[in-house]
């Protein structure tokens, strides 16, 4: 029995089958999107007439780490290497690169993830159902998008103080767009609205921190594209060490469970802002990372296998935003000695990117780690998501100069620190596990019975192994009727 799909209706299912066919309308398998080669021949040879950006059905098969933006089709996945230049440390920092996905961020991913187990199973009606996308920013716009290719009505909802670039997105895709009280960390205000929502049955809602579509979509195609990556740029000296990732919604990190699979020895370090310590501190507060909201554990956190955390302080993260996409800054980077293509990629980093760089040094400097050594990570979105906070910030402190270039290398990368990390012994862990307590069970209505189930390695296996098989079954018969 599906841990995801509680019932099976037929009638809407064909129903919702029959208006994709006629929309032209394909629903790619998760197998599909972690190995693109596997897309039918007939689909492949369309994509190359459709841009990336274009809200056209045939982009969902670009739901992949494996898009090649030259021919249209799929190569290699997509990363980046940040060289030692830039970071200070020896070991090697390679992060994947989301900004090649259909809408500038990997969230698309989770967002498909969370809708098609209930879209093939009819337990979702685009007919008769809006979309309810609960996000701090790059998920709602994941799902205003899926919503735009099926002709459905989609409800994004996230908090007034995100970047302008998410608001001005999900208007022109046609979204209905609700903006809740507070910044990054007010997940629970949106939460406050969900509830509000639900009182009209009308609205389904894709709540991405409790969906486990969203981390079995991180599992099972993040998971493989870091693999390759690693595999790609490894040799018979290096060694796996690290995976690092924001918590955010608990979806991307649990490609460290796919990782740690294979490479036991690894760590899975969460990233999480400083200003606001959930899991290092039983902390609150607000802080600028846009994209890993917190004061919170996200019920789809695998908490147990998780082995440390770092805070990182949000204004460092600001001040590298800047130096990586100022003239300045980009400047003085050359001047030591960094080539041009590696500053001219630094862009495909947005705020919460630097924050899982940033976790990458400070890690590799707590774990003493040399050449032979490599960390992986996920770069989630680009600048071009950020730019209105470059402006403000000109506004705020004036125009960038090559002094402060200097300042902002010299601090928040040269001397990144050891602070604020911590390993997590067993107790550790379990003391955050417990933390869902507050926000599930006392307030979103799950059981004692079910978050202690979530404690048990076997649940996580048997939901890693098991889902995905049964919804590309699911997927298959869909796209059979749709024909």
């Amino acid at each position: 029995m599906s841990r995801i799909i509680k019932e099976i209706h037929p009638d809407i299912l064909k129903k919702t089958a029959r208006k994709c066919g006629a929309r032209g309308i394909i629903l790619p398998t998760f197998k599909q999107l972690q190995d693109p080669q596997s897309i039918p021949e007939t689909i492949k040879n369309k994509l190359p007439e459709v841009g990336l950006g274009d809200v056209n059905p045939l982009n969902l098969f670009r739901i992949t780490w494996e898009n090649d933006v030259q021919t249209g089709l799929f190569g290699g996945v997509n990363y980046l290497e940040i060289p030692p230049e830039v970071t200070g440390v020896k070991a090697r920092i390679i992060g994947l690169i989301g900004k090649l996905f259909p809408t500038g961020s990997h969230k698309v991913g989770a967002a498909y993830g969370c809708l098609a187990p209930h879209l093939v199973s009819g337990e979702f009606d685009p007919q008769v159902h809006k979309a309810v996308w609960p996000s701090t920013g790059n998920y709602c716009r994941g799902g205003a998008y899926d919503c735009a290719l099926l002709g459905c009505t989609a409800v994004a909802i996230l908090p007034e103080e995100m970047s302008q670039e998410r608001f001005h997105w999900l208007k022109d895709i046609g979204a209905q767009v609700i903006a809740t009280p507070g910044c990054e960390s007010n997940v629970k205000e949106i939460y406050d609205k969900c509830w509000e929502l639900r009182k009209d049955p009308i609205h389904f809602i894709f709540n991405q921190f409790e969906e486990f579509g969203n981390p079995l979509y991180h599992y099972h195609v993040t998971g493989p594209a870091l693999e390759e990556a690693y595999n790609e740029i490894s040799g018979d000296a290096s060694n796996l060490v690290l995976f690092i990732s924001a918590t955010g919604s608990g979806g991307t990190i649990a490609a460290g469970d796919y990782l740690k699979e294979l490479f036991p020895q690894i760590k899975i370090v969460a990233a999480e802002a400083l200003q606001c310590p959930t899991i290092s501190m039983n902390g609150f507060g607000g802080h600028r990372i846009e994209g890993i909201g917190d004061k919170h554990i996200p019920w789809v956190h695998n908490v147990r296998n998780t082995d440390a955390v770092a805070a990182i302080d949000d204004e460092d993260c600001m001040r590298i935003l800047r130096l990586f996409n100022e003239p300045q800054g980009r400047e003085f980077l050359i001047s030591l000695g960094v080539s041009d293509k590696s500053v001219e990629s630094l862009e495909l980093l947005g705020i919460s990117s630097i924050c899982n760089l940033l976790t990458a040094i400070k890690t590799a400097k707590y774990f003493e780690l040399d050449s032979s050594d490599v960390i992986l990570t996920v770069f989630t979105d680009s600048a071009d998501l950020y730019r209105t906070r470059l402006t403000e910030m000109t506004e705020q402190r004036g125009a960038y100069s090559s002094l402060d270039a200097a300042r902002d290398y010299s601090g928040p990368l040269a001397a990144q620190g050891i602070d604020y990390f911590k390993e997590l012994s067993y107790y550790d862990r379990k003391s955050i596990h417990n933390l869902k307590y507050f926000t599930w069970v006392e307030q979103q209505g799950k059981t004692v019975e079910e978050l202690n189930e979530l404690w048990n390695p076997e649940f996580w296996h048997s939901l890693y192994s098991d889902e995905v098989k049964y919804f590309d079954q699911l997927i298959d018969q869909f796209n059979q009727e749709a024909e």
